[in-house]
């Protein structure tokens, strides 16, 4: 199950498409990103083997991207915006009532796009690249903790302090480690690893925020 936004990412784009044929242009070569570092590893990956995998010319890549860092950036922007809109969706339907369903509605969606969005098994949120991929300033996770964080706060009216956020930083630490570990011991991930990294988060947040 690919996710697509309906939108570029503007951060590392040298300009934005504002056509419907150049958005789908840029849309094309991040589907290419994506099943290429599936395949080859980012360091396998060229901007050659993009162009001609996205069937675009190599000056339509450069158009949109400096180098393949960029392009990275923007795919891993790409599946962050979708991981929060699917979380987002799923508060907004009010299926998740307590704010710890939600802890576990955020590792479940986590997990399904390590089963399922090409090129995130091998990029996660860009760490695999730069631990300040999706920003200059803060490192990935920290900008994982800011979007669920205010998940939180928006959705289940929990105060908004620094105790709320460092808990946060320690359950993203956390379930990231484990679910990493849980698909290095079997391909579509280790379900009682999974299931145990589910609890431990969901415990530890309980006795901080409750």
């Amino acid at each position: 199950m690919a996710t697509q936004a309906s939108s570029a990412p503007v951060g590392p784009l040298r300009r934005v498409p504002v056509q419907g044929r150049s958005l789908a242009r840029v849309h094309r070569m991040l589907d290419a990103c994506a099943s290429l570092v599936d395949e080859v590893g980012y360091d396998g990956l060229t901007t050659t083997l993009l162009a001609e995998r996205a069937g675009v010319a190599i000056g339509s890549v450069y158009q949109f991207f400096p180098d393949k860092r960029a392009i990275v950036q923007a795919l891993t922007l790409r599946n962050l915006d979708a991981y929060v809109a699917r979380l987002s969706a799923r508060i907004a339907e009010g299926a998740l009532t307590k704010w710890w369903d939600a802890v576990d509605a955020a590792i479940d969606e986590y997990i399904d796009m390590h089963r399922h969005t090409p090129g995130f098994r091998a990029l996660h949120f860009g760490d695999v690249v730069d631990l300040h991929l999706l920003d200059d300033e803060r490192d990935n996770n920290a900008v994982i903790v800011e979007q669920l964080g205010a998940l939180m706060v928006d959705g289940f009216g929990i105060a908004d302090t620094p105790r709320l956020r460092f808990a946060l930083t320690i359950a993203v630490e956390m379930a990231d480690a484990l679910i990493k570990l849980a698909f290095r011991r079997h391909p579509d991930g280790e379900e009682s690893v999974l299931t145990e990294a589910k609890e431990i988060v969901r415990d530890y947040l309980y006795r901080q925020v409750a």
